[in-house]
């Protein structure tokens, strides 16, 4: 599939588990917000808002004299962000690509994304266009996955899998997208040919959990490494749900069956 396009059924089931997924990944991403410093009346920008959680997040920051812009690729994604964030006049989404989007120059404040900055087909043209985005002032903030060795949240559920998967469905699973930022040498070298400054790139471990068990379940199913390989193949679903459950039983913390996330708190100024 082309980076530029968006995956339509990806789309689809990330919005099934929008919630569940916005409950796992909610202290990642708020985490990613602290290097910004948003102030009462800031002007920014949220890059791959998905279905709008982070928008009322940064509009919560900015309060009511601020903006907060979302941008997503995805139409589905956007129309769910549209609907979720009606009753803040604040926020505003729109459906586009942020490589090329047309923003204001030198008008944002802050440039945010809570993962949805990896996947650009050409990231340092996108980076610059970001760049040019921000006032002079202005400062970049996201969160990204590092190793899917070092991710229990994807690790875990995916060699519970591996035994009753056909062969060749996992190849290069550590180069898929959602992990083409976790070597920080990757990601110090794009921002600083964008002409980015400042660039910090902080390990992060957290457990997240989206509940209960089977909510777990349901997300290993859905998203990550595992969830790409089912809903490319969704008659292995039952065959793996077992194994996956006992898996996540075993090793998840046992109050609400959280595993690590791994990430990178990555910040730069303009």
């Amino acid at each position: 599939m082309n980076k530029n396009q968006p995956d339509e059924i990806a789309d689809r089931t990330k919005l099934k588990v929008a919630a569940l997924l916005d409950r796992q990944l909610s202290a990642l991403g708020i985490r990613a917000m602290a290097p910004l410093r948003l102030r009462e009346g800031d002007h920014a920008a949220d890059i791959g808002c998905g279905t709008g959680q982070t928008c009322l997040q940064l509009a919560n920051a900015v309060g009511a004299t601020g903006s907060v812009l979302g941008i997503d690729l995805s139409p589905a994604m956007a129309a769910a962000a549209t609907a979720r964030t009606a009753g803040s006049s604040q926020i505003n989404v729109t459906v586009a690509d942020a490589r090329n989007f047309a923003f204001e120059p030198r008008s944002y404040d802050a440039l945010y994304s809570r993962f949805g900055v990896m996947f650009f087909s050409d990231p340092v043209e996108a980076y610059r266009n970001l760049h040019g985005a921000l006032k002079i002032d202005g400062k970049i903030a996201f969160v990204c996955w590092r190793r899917l060795q070092e991710n229990d949240l994807d690790l875990v559920p995916l060699q519970a899998a591996l035994p009753y998967l056909p062969a060749g469905l996992t190849p290069n699973l550590d180069e898929a997208e959602h992990f083409s930022f976790s070597d920080p040498d990757t990601v110090q070298s794009i921002l600083s040919a964008a002409d980015f400054r400042e660039v910090q790139i902080a390990r992060h471990d957290a457990a997240v959990s989206s509940g209960d068990l089977d909510s777990m379940l349901e997300l290993s199913l859905s998203v990550g490494a595992l969830g790409k390989i089912i809903r490319e193949n969704p008659v292995l679903r039952e065959r793996v749900s077992g194994p996956v459950k006992t898996a996540l039983e075993t090793h998840g913390r046992k109050s609400d069956h959280a595993l690590n996330a791994a990430v990178w708190i990555v910040s730069a100024q303009r």
